[in-house]
């Protein structure tokens, strides 16, 4: 006999679907509110294939470097994009989790291009300021 509610007809569609898009198991789960086990289930019954979640092969050590910085508008249109994504019907909360971190991240990389920009001006006004001085002693001797 059968744990937990019986499948709705829509829910066994919406399986299908979210099946045939590649979509994994977790987060299949996390749309449909039943469990990993629940949906493995139904679709062994239905003679579908689940995907699993797959292993990220991310690591810091491996982010590659862009030769220049994005600007400020390039990492506003990221957040936008974000915002944009976060106020879509349906997040699972993986999806809202990544929508936070790239929220954070371009918060801070704002403050850190601002620092970054305000202290290539001061370097160019002590260049300014070391020429002139320069400039002065000269004329002194």
């Amino acid at each position: 006999m059968p744990k937990g509610k019986p499948w709705r007809k829509e829910e066994e569609v919406k399986l299908k679907r979210l099946i045939s898009k590649g979509v994994t198991l977790e987060i299949i789960a996390a749309k449909l509110g039943k469990s990993e086990g629940a949906i493995r289930a139904k679709a062994r019954k239905l003679g579908l294939e689940v995907v699993k979640k797959v292993p990220r092969k991310f690591s810091t050590t491996s982010l590659k470097i862009p030769k220049e910085l994005p600007s400020v508008e390039e990492a506003l249109k990221i957040l936008a994009g974000a915002l944009k994504a976060a106020a879509g019907p349906g997040l699972d909360k993986v999806e809202v989790q990544r929508l936070q971190v790239v929220a954070t991240l371009a918060r801070t990389y704002k403050e850190i291009l601002a620092d970054y920009v305000n202290y290539r001006e001061i370097e160019k006004e002590l260049v300014k300021w070391r020429v002139r001085y320069e400039e002065l002693a000269r004329k002194k001797r």
